[in-house]
């Protein structure tokens, strides 16, 4: 066997050969997150195939994920434990013959498949009292700093020490795919502006995409709304401030969101999914962050600009869905004005990317 040290704490072992399946977190950020696991596991075990279990919304995610061989795409809903669709899980999860079994998230329900599959070596924290359904169980989880921490650490061996940085999630779309996207929407070659105005969690939307889409069109940009079915009601709005400059490409397919954040020369987005998305694929990225703190929830990959308000209020960040109190001050003292001199200036770092 050769093996040498990765860093400190990692062994790489390229004789092992047995496919690791992946249960990750199914909310789009933390999914794409969960390629630093990936990645994590193939500098561990090069020869090991790794394989992610993905609901329907988050598959796309993972045709762009280098070193990942193939997902198990199955949906299982969030409010009932659905024994006969865990059963179902489990007979195409024993098809696999997988060695490993990696189960990021805490929930009781996250390991029942893989252990009725009987994968040998089943992983991940004590989280809500899995006895016998995890055969490697870890513990304190509370006292690790971040998310990533959590989930990445599984993939070290037990007792490992963290890693000075992460390896950050990566996203690889192909030229040829953002082009044919381009044309099958009309779009042109300027440069453009993506906003990405959803996210899960009223409060962390910003209050004025509408006006910032206005502004970017009088400067003669491009502007993209892109989002999901919850977003078309701001699509509209957005599309009626900014006028025939700005495209509601809002859609019921995540690979829409993909290939727009690829293609664009920015993108902006609160503290969602879209904007982990971005980072990943390593379009210029402005995060708008309010009740949520940049230290735990921004990309590894780092970000072209993390915009908060010049005077954060007491009780920033409050990490709360919905505001409670002080009539939404974190996000609505951000102006319109800010955001678009910030991206100008990002656009002009980037070169103004390089249409695909």
């Amino acid at each position: 066997m050769n093996s040498a040290s990765l860093h400190q704490g990692t062994i790489v072992d390229a004789g092992d050969t047995r496919p690791i399946l992946v249960v990750p977190y199914m909310w789009i950020g933390d999914f794409v997150r969960g390629h630093t696991v990936v990645r994590v596991l193939k500098q561990r075990w090069p020869n090991r195939p790794v394989d992610l279990l993905a609901t329907s919304l988050c598959a796309p995610l993972v045709d762009y994920m280098p070193g990942v061989r193939s997902k198990i795409v199955w949906d299982l809903p969030r409010s009932r434990l659905a024994l006969a669709k865990q059963r179902g899980l489990a007979a195409l999860l024993r098809e696999q013959n997988y060695g490993t079994a990696l189960v990021l998230p805490g929930t009781w329900k996250s390991a029942i498949a893989p252990a009725l599959a009987g994968i040998p070596e089943r992983v991940g924290f004590f989280g809500e009292v899995r006895f016998g359904l995890l055969n490697r169980l870890r513990w304190g989880e509370r006292a690790l700093p971040r998310f990533i921490d959590k989930n990445a650490s599984l993939a070290l061996p037990d007792g490992a020490p963290l890693p000075p940085e992460w390896p950050v999630p990566q996203l690889q779309v192909p030229a040829d795919d953002i082009a044919r996207w381009r044309q099958v929407n009309t779009l042109g070659t300027n440069p453009a502006v993506a906003l990405a105005p959803g996210s899960v969690g009223a409060s962390k939307r910003w209050t004025y995409y509408a006006e910032a889409a206005r502004l970017f069109a009088e400067r003669g940009l491009e502007v993209w709304v892109v989002g999901g079915p919850g977003e078309k009601a701001l699509a509209t709005e957005i599309v009626a401030a900014g006028g025939s400059g700005v495209r509601d490409l809002t859609g019921t397919d995540l690979r829409n969101g993909i290939l727009a954040m690829a293609a664009a020369g920015v993108a902006i987005s609160n503290d969602s999914g879209l904007m982990h998305i971005a980072a990943a694929i390593g379009t210029p990225t402005m995060g708008i962050f309010g009740p949520t703190s940049p230290y735990l929830w921004a990309p590894l990959n780092g970000l072209a600009a993390t915009v908060q308000t010049r005077t954060p209020p007491p009780c920033e960040p409050c990490q709360r869905t919905i505001c409670t109190m002080n009539d939404h001050a974190c996000m609505r003292s951000i102006p319109a004005s800010d955001v678009v001199a910030i991206a100008a200036q990002v656009l002009a770092e980037a070169g103004t990317r390089v249409a695909h």
